[in-house]
């Protein structure tokens, strides 16, 4: 069943002329930002499973497999076939851009979980054949195989968890950290292939423009400090204070959301952690997601998309955000967003289990163009 919300800022008609001069300055402000009409794809929790030898355990009785993924990879290649859809499960889907041919997406934004097993690595470094998996699929390219257009790659708690071998325990998620960089890193030395407009060295998180439209990746999220990262929080306010600060649209990407997975904590009589639990947290915690709030505060976030929960498709709102979580990409999911001056239409989607595309969930709403 399409799931519909929309929002739309009203204002009373009864305000006088004096009042309505007074929202004349932001929308003059807004004026010189760029025009944006940006369609974009996001999928999370891809877990190439690619060993020296075979899958990683139990990948195939998950459906960690090649094949799924390159199904998943037909679909994204294949989404600009298609209408935006009217309905859905026999339901009008509401979105503005019902029926309207669906534009050739700009990227395709990674929320983590590119890997099954931090690149692959188990004990040596010439195991990490998982991460060679994500990039000859997971790349741009041409053919059946590849993704077609630029990919913003995201890193999760399966990228970054695999502990190296001792003293090395670093070495596995400096490997993927390495990727990040040489994907997104502009240097005086080096163009890379899909260049962000501010890297942080720090934490690998990275921001870029679509049009008047700023998107900010932050992996596992942006105050992560768990095995050896360094929080972005600082970064990331900055960042929204330079490239947003002019109540622009921001969209993060993420790997936790605010699911009852993500947020779920120990249980000490069930012995395990679930959403009932109410000791340490598994993922994140209430105050890295409070410290998130602070950090975005005051600036023109319209959503935020993350992974990590793997079976259900999600459109739902916590904290003020609208957040949207596809299905794993193994699994065939993916969203397609489309943002514009006017508003923004989220669809999730799955690929068919014999090619083509399912359109499962709607959300659209209208944006506030006086920010």
């Amino acid at each position: 069943m399409a799931t519909l919300v929309t929002r739309r800022r009203m204002l009373a008609q009864t305000l006088g002329l004096g009042i309505a001069s007074l929202l004349a300055a932001p929308a003059a402000r807004s004026a010189h930002r760029p025009r944006t009409d940006a369609t974009f794809l996001f999928a999370a929790d891809i877990h190439t499973c690619r060993m020296a030898s075979g899958l990683s355990p139990n990948c195939q009785a998950e459906g960690k497999t090649d094949q799924n993924l390159r199904r998943h990879i037909a679909a994204l290649n294949e989404v600009g076939e298609f209408a935006w859809p009217r309905e859905i499960g026999g339901v009008t889907s509401g979105l503005a851009s019902a029926g309207q041919r669906i534009d050739r997406p700009l990227g395709l934004v990674v929320g983590g979980d590119m890997t099954d097993d931090g690149g692959g690595q188990v004990t040596q470094p010439h195991e990490g054949t998982q991460l060679l998996q994500f990039s000859q699929r997971y790349q741009e390219g041409t053919g059946p195989d590849r993704v077609h257009v630029p990919v913003y790659v995201g890193l999760g708690n399966h990228d970054l968890d695999q502990d190296g071998p001792v003293p090395h325990v670093d070495l596995y998620r400096r490997e993927m950290r390495d990727y990040v960089e040489i994907n997104h890193r502009p240097s005086v030395f080096f163009k890379p292939p899909v260049p962000a407009t501010n890297y942080d060295a720090l934490s690998d998180c990275y921001s870029w423009h679509w049009g008047g439209l700023h998107l900010v990746q932050t992996h596992r999220f942006a105050g992560d400090i768990s095995k050896g990262a360094v929080s972005a929080l600082d970064w990331l306010k900055r960042d929204l204070d330079d490239n947003a600060g002019d109540g622009r649209p921001v969209i993060l990407f993420q790997h936790y959301g605010w699911d009852p997975f993500s947020t779920e904590r120990w249980d000490a009589d069930a012995h395990t952690f679930d959403d009932t639990g109410s000791g340490n947290p598994h993922w994140w915690s209430d105050d890295d997601r409070r410290a998130l709030l602070e950090a975005i505060a005051g600036h023109n976030v319209i959503g935020v998309f993350h992974g990590h929960q793997h079976e259900t498709a999600m459109v739902y709102k916590r904290d003020g955000l609208d957040l949207f979580k596809p299905k794993a990409a193994f699994m065939g999911g993916f969203a397609l967003v489309r943002v514009t001056d006017a508003f923004m239409d989220v669809v999730l989607a799955e690929a068919g289990p014999h090619g083509g595309v399912t359109f499962t969930n709607a959300f659209s709403k209208v944006l506030d163009h006086t920010r």
